[in-house]
């Protein structure tokens, strides 16, 4: 088992690298993982660094590169995990973990919240890698010619055939009753299942499920906002008053040439060129803010209070903002901070395949041919910087991958007519979601029918409850492990009464 440690150096490329903050981000949600596989043994006695479980099967299913058109004959192999261990044969539940933007693992069927589930009910875990992500891609995949075949469409087919080749693989059959899981843009993909596949899959968990797609995603930085004010995670109005007043320091700055400075003050890896490098600048600063506040108290280093309490506690707004990025990239292990617009567009382009980590280049795709989900700073309630433009973002799905702007615009209403946004009038879905969580903002909110539920946690993050269950849990978000775990549990009869 990988120590934490020296995790973070695999996942971030060695301590003495330089990398986009943005990169980070995306990346920190997999010591998630790691955490949840401590807890794990800890829950089960096991010794300190102990590793004394039955490993879960691995395997590769071969798979249609297009299933919506069986003239392509063209395969790849795509990974998944298995786990028997709480498995009531030969009836019991198949609960589905599915994979999204990044590498999977065996963590996926070891720990988290479907799996304390699994335990209860006897279920077979199982997990399924997201096409062109980890190890599930051709070694051309990420050619403008191949990748065009990454969609959440084709992503569902997958699982589709998934489900036959498990039914098959353990001659299960009606008895079996199939409930899937997922996180994020996973849990999206949880709730599409249901809503596309309702005769293979007879419920689903979709936390922090962003359903509605969105071009100008302006309400991501509103609620990070209101997270830096809320009392109860350690935000105050003062805080984000500092954080606004660094960021318009900043952007004086930026407008008077002055970026010798900034350059030095913010440790950049290279000398600022106006104006492309001006936005990847800003974008890095905000997203340390954007950061902790989506994964407050989740992921290491996520943590409000204390980058409240640095910001505040500075001479200046601007001295706070030094101090902030000065303890986050010790943190991280960084030397100085990649802003090179230039480099952003190598790193996109670049077609070699990582079978670790996020894919950056495949979801970048995904957001210029489905979901948008850009995160702007044109709006006066946000608190960075406007240099952070809708068009600065779009302009990268022309240059990386030849698309519009205006087809970009066409595509996402279209994910939104494809699958209902967040009215998708399906049954048996929970929908769960943080306060504090700037996701929320596209996910099901109220309850859309009597079994399309909403619950919507106080004082939680991204995904919090799909983490192990811990004593220092909050109240609010016991209370929704509970109403989740009544409400599978309810399902698993009411499935069974029906057989």
């Amino acid at each position: 088992m990988i120590a934490l440690g020296l995790l973070l150096v695999l996942l971030l490329g060695g301590a003495d690298g330089a990398w986009n903050q943005r990169q980070i981000r995306k990346k920190i949600h997999q010591l998630r993982e790691v955490e949840n596989l401590k807890s794990f043994y800890s829950r089960l006695g096991f010794p300190k660094g102990a590793s004394l479980y039955v490993p879960p099967i691995e395997g590769y299913l071969t798979q249609p590169l297009d299933h919506f058109n069986r003239r392509n004959n063209d395969t790849y192999k795509q990974r998944y995990w298995i786990n028997e261990e709480f498995w009531k044969r030969p009836d019991g539940p198949v609960f589905l973990f599915i994979g999204g933007e990044s590498a999977e693992s065996e963590f996926s069927v070891l720990a988290g919240e479907h799996v304390e589930l699994a335990r209860k009910h006897h279920a077979l875990l199982v997990s399924l890698e997201h096409r062109y992500y980890g190890a599930s891609i051709n070694q051309d995949g990420l050619t403008l010619e191949a990748i065009r075949f990454l969609s959440s469409q084709q992503a569902l087919a997958d699982l589709a055939s998934f489900h036959l080749f498990i039914s098959q693989k353990y001659n299960l059959t009606g008895m079996n009753t199939w409930i899937c899981f997922g996180g994020s843009y996973p849990g999206s993909l949880s709730a599409w299942f249901r809503l596309k596949f309702p005769h293979l899959v007879y419920a689903a968990v979709a936390s922090s499920a962003p359903v509605r797609a969105e071009l100008d995603f302006t309400d991501y930085n509103k609620v990070v906002a209101q997270s830096l004010t809320d009392p109860v995670i350690g935000g105050s109005t003062k805080c984000l008053d500092r954080v606004r007043e660094s960021f318009k320091e900043v952007d004086a700055m930026l407008h008077t040439g002055n970026v010798s400075k900034l350059e030095k003050d913010f440790f950049s890896c290279s000398p600022l060129h106006a104006p492309e490098d001006y936005a990847e600048f800003v974008s890095n600063l905000a997203d340390i803010f954007m950061g902790a506040v989506q994964y407050n108290m989740e992921s290491p280093g996520s943590d409000v209070r204390k980058l409240c309490e640095r910001i505040v506690s500075a001479e200046s707004a601007y001295e706070g903002l030094k101090m902030v990025n000065s303890m986050y990239m010790d943190f991280i292990g960084l030397k100085c901070v990649e802003n090179s617009h230039q480099k952003t567009l190598l790193d996109l382009r670049k077609t070699e395949i990582n079978p670790t980590g996020v894919g950056e280049r495949q979801w970048y795709y995904q957001t210029c041919t489905e979901f948008g989900y850009y995160q702007t700073c044109e709006d006066s309630s946000c608190p960075f910087s406007p240099f952070i433009t809708l068009k600065s973002q779009l302009d990268l799905c022309t240059e990386i991958f030849q698309i519009p702007t205006e087809s970009v615009h066409q595509l996402v209403q279209y994910t939104n007519e494809y699958y209902g946004a967040d009215h998708p009038k399906s049954s048996r879905i929970i929908f769960v979601n943080g306060d504090i969580d700037p996701w929320h903002a596209l996910s099901v909110l109220k309850n859309q029918s009597r079994s399309e539920i909403a619950i919507f946690i106080k004082g939680t993050a991204h995904c919090a409850n799909m983490g192990p269950s811990r004593t220092s849990d909050p109240p609010s978000l016991q209370k929704a492990r509970e109403e989740i775990a009544n409400k599978i549990a309810e399902w698993l009869q009411s499935a069974r009464m029906t057989e």
